[in-house]
């Protein structure tokens, strides 16, 4: 079905190519493969790595095309869709057309030629989250039970999104000549949660500050000695993720109080299977009715910044998104074997639970 919906747009060998492609099987990896791999670092290794990504990464493109192709209530048509859909048919297109990785200079050819790739799919997210909203105008009666499918593939949709991007990156950053100490990639064997939290609050601190003049101060407890392996660019946006939501909160519930501004406490415990982050604040929290909607997409209480004039360059970090931010967050966590769970007391205040799984020997969840 979905090779006919394609014949209309690209040559039938390509639809049949992508068919093929999409029922292959996936090879997921895990953060200590890839911290096992990265960390001998050499010009055989870079060759089996890109010869790895040349075959893997049109099986996961080929997966999302098909997925994009076959979306319910008319979502495949809408004009952002089909954008994205056809970056991710460009990128399926240059992997399969590029030869055999047989030596070094093939390698660095592929490289440059990945790289291309993930910066085609820079704004895939807002593109998306504007698909579905002209899917929303078109119907405004839909409830979050209609939208449970589009739940579902979004999750699916933005998990592949993060492992793709992991590889690439990964794999990019390893021709670093001069990585910064204890790095392999994009994974840091030392990583501080408590330092990358502190960094994650400022900058949720300074747009609180630029969108209403002050913000609440935010506290941090945990071992500063204490540093496992992850992914700090992966920890910083959910830290930063929790702590907007908590700052924002805060600010609006005591803006006109006279009374002293809580601050958020953060919390980072160490056990022995999962490294563990707690966003905790006193922002008034979220009735328990509203708990399932802010891991659902398109659930936000904040005004939303996207409109039809939405333009694909825009990189304005808005105090509060399109409700992405949160269950993004929570693939992030699971993309490694963690989790996010929240829990609320509606008229006081809400915690947020990080789990970070410490073993590292979790495969991605590919679907």
């Amino acid at each position: 079905m979905a090779a006919k919906n394609l014949y209309d747009t690209i040559s039938k060998e390509l639809a049949e190519e992508v068919q093929k492609c999409g029922c292959m099987k996936q090879t997921g990896v895990s953060l200590r493969h890839m911290m096992n791999f990265g960390g001998k670092s050499s010009p055989r290794n870079l060759l089996i790595s890109a010869q790895f990504l040349h075959k893997e990464l049109p099986i996961r493109i080929a997966r999302r095309v098909i997925e994009l192709e076959n979306l319910p209530y008319g979502l495949s048509s809408k004009p952002a869709v089909l954008k994205v859909r056809d970056w991710y048919l460009d990128s399926f297109r240059d992997l399969r057309s590029y030869p055999e990785i047989k030596d070094k200079n093939d390698e660095l050819g592929f490289t440059q030629t990945v790289k291309m790739i993930k910066v085609r799919h820079n704004n895939v997210v807002p593109v998306m989250a504007l698909g579905i909203q002209q899917l929303k105008k078109e119907r405004p009666k839909f409830d979050y039970e209609d939208l449970r499918e589009i739940h579902q593939f979004l999750d699916r949709f933005y998990m592949s999104r993060i492992g793709i991007r992991m590889l690439i990156g990964q794999h990019v950053a390893l021709h670093d000549p001069n990585p910064p100490p204890n790095c392999v990639g994009y994974i840091h064997t030392k990583m501080s949660p408590l330092e990358v939290a502190r960094y994650a609050s400022e900058d949720a601190r300074g747009i609180c500050l630029r969108e209403y003049g002050s913000a609440p101060d935010v506290n941090i407890y945990g071992d500063p000695d204490f540093t496992f392996p992850y992914v700090p660019t992966h920890l910083h946006m959910m830290v930063f993720e929790l702590v907007k939501n908590s700052v924002r909160a805060v600010q609006e519930r005591f803006m006109d109080s006279d009374k002293l501004v809580p601050p958020i406490r953060i919390i980072v415990a160490d056990g022995l299977e999962d490294v563990t982050i707690k966003v905790s604040d006193e922002g008034g929290g979220i009735p328990r009715s509203g708990l399932p909607k802010i891991f659902t997409y398109l659930y936000s209480t904040a005004r939303n910044p996207l409109d039809e004039h939405f333009t694909t360059t825009a990189t304005a970090c808005t105090m509060a998104g399109y409700g992405y931010g949160i269950p993004i967050s929570r693939l992030y966590a699971r993309y490694f074997g963690g989790d996010l769970q929240i829990i609320s007391m509606e008229g006081y205040g809400t915690d947020a639970y990080l789990h970070l799984s410490r073993l590292g020997d979790s495969e991605e969840p590919l679907t």
